[in-house]
C-alpha cells in the first residue's frame, strides 16, 4: 500500500523542469530550479512538509495547490517536492470531511451562518449566494485555523522523524565501525 502511494506521488508530482515550464512559474523559473529547493536537508524537509500541509488545506483548488506550495516554498527555503507531495493529502475523498470540519471550527469561533456548504447538485447561483453568506466566512476561517494547526503539527512531526531517522543511521554506522574486521 505504501509502495503504491509512493509510486503514485512520484508519478504525479512535477519535477524541476515541469514546474519551470508552468505558465504560473515562468517568472520564477530559474529560482525554482535552484538546487537548494530540491535537496533533502534537516531544515528544508520540515518546512516543505508544513508548507505543503498549509497550502494543500487552505487552497482546495487542485492546480493551485502545487504551484502555490512551490511559490510559498521559495521565500521560506522549503523543499519543493515535499511541499508539492503534501498537497495530495487533500483529495476528493478527504475534501468533504475537511469542509465540514472547517465549517464546524469557523462556527465555533462565532463566525458561522445557518447554511452549510452547497452540495454537488447546487447551481452556480446557489454557490454565489453561499459565497456572500456568513457560512463562507466560517468555512474559510475554519480552513485557515485547520491549515495553520496542521502545518505546525506536521512541522514538529517532520523534525522528530528526521531526528529519529538520523540517529538511527548514526547508530548503524557506529555499530558497523565497532565490529571486528574479518
Amino acid at each position: 500500500m505504501v509502495e503504491r502511494f509512493t509510486r503514485w506521488v512520484a508519478k504525479n508530482t512535477p519535477d524541476r523542469e515541469q514546474l519551470a515550464q508552468s505558465r504560473w512559474m515562468k517568472p520564477f523559473g530559474q529560482r525554482v530550479l535552484h538546487s537548494e529547493f530540491w535537496r533533502f536537508t534537516r531544515r528544508s524537509v520540515p518546512r516543505g512538509v508544513a508548507v505543503g500541509m498549509f497550502v494543500g488545506i487552505f487552497a482546495l483548488i487542485p492546480g493551485v495547490q502545487i504551484v502555490g506550495s512551490a511559490l510559498v516554498s521559495i521565500p521560506l527555503r522549503a523543499n519543493i517536492p515535499l511541499a508539492a507531495a503534501m498537497t495530495f493529502l487533500t483529495n476528493p475523498f478527504t475534501t468533504p470531511f475537511l469542509l465540514g470540519a472547517s465549517y464546524f471550527v469557523g462556527s465555533s469561533l462565532g463566525l458561522g451562518g445557518q447554511q452549510g456548504v452547497p452540495g454537488r447538485e447546487a447551481s452556480v447561483s446557489d454557490w454565489f449566494a453561499w459565497l456572500f453568506s456568513d457560512a463562507a466566512l466560517a468555512t474559510v476561517s475554519g480552513l485557515f485555523v485547520i491549515a495553520t494547526v496542521s502545518a505546525a503539527v506536521s512541522y514538529l512531526l517532520a523534525v522528530g522523524i528526521w531526528r529519529w531517522w538520523q540517529s538511527r543511521k548514526w547508530k548503524r554506522r557506529l555499530r558497523r565501525g565497532m565490529e571486528p574486521m574479518a
